[in-house]
């Protein structure tokens, strides 16, 4: 993460003035500096600065805010793994991207309910930089005292590595990405600029190194113009998952396409949104840390960057067959007495109108 001035140095200033004195002393920001800022500034970024951002109330909305069912079927495949890894006698699973705290409440809730002795055995460590967010997940899960650990970073844990499962619900969408375009043949970065009367707003920046333009189609087999965003480095966030986990199963959760359906000429615009009130904001550039910024992940850069690190991509499909699959032991155990409230909550995770096909899973897995 960038370092940032300290609050008092920037205790007078927005994050755009903040940005702009940077882009006036060291030329333009590269997309992925300036979303980074926008989203996780420990002061003045999107997901630093308040807790109203998911939910009807919110900007988004999300398998979560359907109500606890998801968290249960995932608590379901947590638990197979923990049985596949032979019951041991301590186990881990790592929450990235935990917000306040409801999915890891939903999750533990259902592990409690479903299996008494793996509860009594699990580390949940949430993993959370956000001096807010840590807040809101203490007292969100202050009622299942020291099964819960919250940590700014995953550093302290490396040399204690427990066998388990790392996750994240809308995590890879947040992580920050370049911008790119093909010009005269090769490919470019797009910078952002600030002016005093403009505001923020685009300029073109050098080639992009060959590691990014081996993830992109030939330059020459998409229009002058065409634009998509790139993520690089996908191992670099997967990398400390991995040390202080043996054996894992890693489950991300997300909007998404394989590279090649990401790169399909059609999609001439790339997948960049900017979103507040349930609503796409015209300008992804304007107001940082006012708005929350995505794009949609590239799921073959996320195996790619797995088998880097010696592991492989187990499934990739829709969260709709996914949760299907999982919920197939709850829904026969529900015939002859369903329970109307949870299978509304099934159609809305599954069905192809709604979350069902939005969604992507991909499950990552370690020898």
């Amino acid at each position: 993460m960038q370092n940032y001035p300290s609050a008092a140095r920037t205790a007078t200033l927005s994050l755009s003035d903040e940005l702009a004195a940077r882009a006036r002393c060291d030329g333009p920001l590269g997309f992925a500096a300036f979303m980074e800022a926008a989203l996780y500034h420990p002061r003045h970024g999107y997901y630093a600065s308040t807790m109203r951002r998911i939910g009807r109330k919110g900007d988004f909305f999300t398998s979560v805010s359907v109500g606890p069912l998801f968290g249960m079927l995932l608590a379901r495949r947590m638990l197979a793994h923990y049985r596949d890894l032979g019951s041991p006698a301590r186990w881990r699973i790592v929450e990235c991207g935990a917000h306040d705290g409801t999915l890891a409440a939903d999750v533990l809730a259902a592990i409690e309910s479903l299996d008494s002795q793996a509860f009594a055995t699990l580390e949940y460590l949430i993993t959370e930089p956000l001096v807010l967010l840590r807040d809101a997940q203490r007292r969100t899960l202050a009622g299942f005292g020291d099964r819960v650990v919250i940590a700014a970073n995953l550093a302290a844990h490396a040399a204690t590595p427990l066998p388990g499962v790392a996750f994240g619900n809308e995590v890879l969408d947040a992580l920050p990405c370049h911008v790119v375009e093909p010009r005269g043949g090769v490919w470019k970065e797009c910078l952002v600029d600030h002016d005093p009367r403009r505001g923020w707003f685009w300029t073109q920046g050098s080639a992009v190194c060959d590691r990014i333009a081996a993830m992109l189609p030939s330059p020459d087999a998409v229009p002058e113009g065409w634009r998509t965003e790139v993520r690089d480095d996908f191992a670099g966030f997967l990398a400390p998952l991995r040390q202080v986990l043996e054996r894992p199963r890693m489950i991300w959760i997300d909007y998404g396409f394989s590279r090649e359906e990401y790169h399909a000429t059609a999609r001439n615009e790339g997948t960049l949104r900017a979103y507040r009130d349930h609503r796409v904001v015209a300008d992804p550039l304007q107001n940082p840390g006012d708005q929350d910024l995505t794009a949609h992940v590239d799921f073959t850069a996320v195996a790619e960057a797995a088998h880097t690190l010696g592991g492989r991509m187990d499934v990739c499909c829709s969260q709709g067959s996914w949760l299907t699959k999982l919920a197939r032991p709850w829904l026969a155990a529900m015939e002859g007495n369903p329970d109307a409230a949870m299978l509304r909550q099934f159609q809305t995770l599954t069905h192809p109108a709604h979350l069902g096909r939005a969604f992507q899973v991909i499950e990552l897995s370690w020898d």
